[in-house]
């Protein structure tokens, strides 16, 4: 199946393969679903639980260990990062019915897999959508959530044409990285095809952010339209930070040679500021 190319511009982070960082190395495992999907995962680190979760035609060591985010909290926490199904060395199931809510619930059992009851959760893109997801459902299970390149829209019209209009443009290394990302390895375009099939209502979760109580983050480029992304957060989050990386798109935020270091320092500080108590 051939990917709309809108789900691609739309993409969630990506990279090419490029060895870890020195220091430690993440150990690997797998947890099969209870639908039978094989999940990859990596971990790093002792402490509180960090979950990570990439994007859109991504995978956890090209997404979080490559550009040095993962490093960073396992100086103090436990990282979990998956390769969401259908990505990375996750199965890759070309029946579009292993996708939809599937996406999201894998997060919840890799953390039951785990022995994790509750964790700081952060997801980037197509992975802020899982976020949403799992805060929807079972709120319960974070100490924080936190945004990549993606937050939680508008959805009320009058809403929507309220808007602040965001600042136009695009840095102008993002086609660069566009091209690089054509490259990334594990890429099997019949499953992706298959993920995209669910964006709709992956992407769309149904929330009530008025009843959320938890801390809240999301780190946008400032051509990555942030405030259509994080104006409703803004308005019904009770605890909600949002931070603007100076002239980053989709791509330059996030990935290893164009990420800028504030991403990481915001992150990391964020997680260390909202701990939970032991």
């Amino acid at each position: 199946m051939r990917q709309p190319q809108a789900l691609l511009l739309g993409f969630c982070a990506f990279m090419l393969a490029s060895p870890l960082l020195a220091g430690e190395k993440p150990s690997q495992g797998y947890l099969v679903a209870s639908d039978g999907v094989k999940i990859h995962y990596l971990a790093m680190g002792h402490g509180t639980p960090v979950v990570l979760v990439h994007g859109y035609t991504g995978y956890a060591e090209g997404n979080w260990f490559s550009n040095g985010i993962a490093d960073a909290l396992a100086a103090k926490h436990r990282v979990i990062a998956l390769d969401v199904r259908g990505h990375g060395l996750s199965d890759k199931p070309h029946d579009s019915t292993k996708y939809g809510d599937r996406i999201w619930q894998d997060v919840f059992e890799l953390m039951d897999h785990l022995n994790i009851d509750r964790a700081h959760v952060h997801g980037y893109s197509m992975g802020g959508g899982i976020v949403t997801q799992l805060l929807a459902h079972h709120p319960e299970r974070f100490i924080t959530a936190s945004y990549g390149g993606s937050g939680v829209r508008e959805e009320d019209p009058e809403w929507v044409a309220k808007l602040p209009k965001d600042k136009q443009g695009t840095d102008p290394q993002e086609a660069e990285a566009m091209k690089k990302l054509t490259g990334a390895p594990y890429r099997d375009a019949e499953a992706l095809g298959a993920v995209g099939q669910s964006f709709k209502t992956l992407m769309n979760p149904k929330i009530d952010l008025t009843s959320i109580k938890i801390p809240v983050l999301a780190i946008n480029g400032e051509f990555d339209r942030p405030i259509a992304k994080t104006e409703r957060m803004q308005r019904e989050l009770k605890d909600f930070k949002a931070v603007v990386l100076p002239g980053k798109s989709h791509l330059t935020a996030i990935m290893a040679g164009y990420m800028p270091e504030q991403y990481t320092t915001t992150l990391v500080e964020f997680i260390n500021a909202h701990d939970a108590k032991p």
